[in-house]
């Protein structure tokens, strides 16, 4: 009996562990997956097809070249692929909370999560307009706090996210969201950034990167 119970308050203990094993075990397989379409013409391409077709999965609020037809919704067009999978990876587990994008993540194959990723991140997006009475303080903070992170163009890296010609309203919900700790969006760097802005620098801030090629 002593020995039963040790076993199951080992197998208790160790499961957390086990389960994380297993999450970042399939993490890196789908990024490897990515990776390897990426760094192949003939699959990449197939793969931009391929995410065409899913393409209408996101159309009515993303667009279908992936710029977005509401002012509060992400656009995808021209979004780095490491990161864009990511967040398709983070919706279909939970990670990041959007009730609709959560269940309509799930249904996805991991094949079709890396097309849409690599379609969407193909496509151009246009720099948008943005309130010219705001843009300078926008700029002064983007140098300032985000810069460094995301490049001098705001195009940002393999799993930072482009913020260039990116929808006013969207990154303004998204940066208030992280300032106050909301938990729609939780990435520690972000919080600490943008723990000092105002709505009013918040709002410029949005317009100056939404004016960005």
């Amino acid at each position: 009996m002593g020995f039963r119970f040790r076993t199951g308050r080992l197998v208790w203990l160790c499961l957390p562990l086990l389960v994380a094993s297993l999450s970042g075990s399939a993490q890196a397989q789908g990024s490897d997956g990515l990776k390897a379409v990426l760094a192949d013409p003939s699959r990449k391409a197939a793969a931009v097809e391929a995410g065409r077709k899913i393409a209408g999965f996101c159309a009515n609020c993303h667009g279908e070249s992936g710029v977005s037809k509401l002012a509060d919704v992400p656009n995808l067009a021209g979004q780095n692929p490491a990161y864009l999978y990511e967040q398709i990876r983070k919706f279909g587990a939970g990670e990041r909370k959007d009730a609709f994008m959560q269940g309509l993540i799930k249904v996805l194959k991991e094949d079709e999560r890396v097309a849409m990723a690599v379609y969407f991140s193909s496509q151009d997006v246009t720099a948008g307009k943005g309130n010219a009475a705001l843009v300078t303080l926008g700029r002064d903070n983007f140098r300032k706090l985000c810069q460094r992170c995301h490049g001098e163009q705001a195009h940002g890296a393999e799993t930072i996210p482009r913020l260039a010609g990116q929808q006013v309203e969207y990154l303004k919900r998204s940066i208030t969201r992280y300032r106050d700790k909301s938990g729609e969006r939780i990435f520690p760097l972000m919080q600490i950034a943008t723990a000092p802005l105002k709505d009013d620098d918040i709002a410029a801030l949005a317009n100056f990167l939404t004016t960005l090629p």
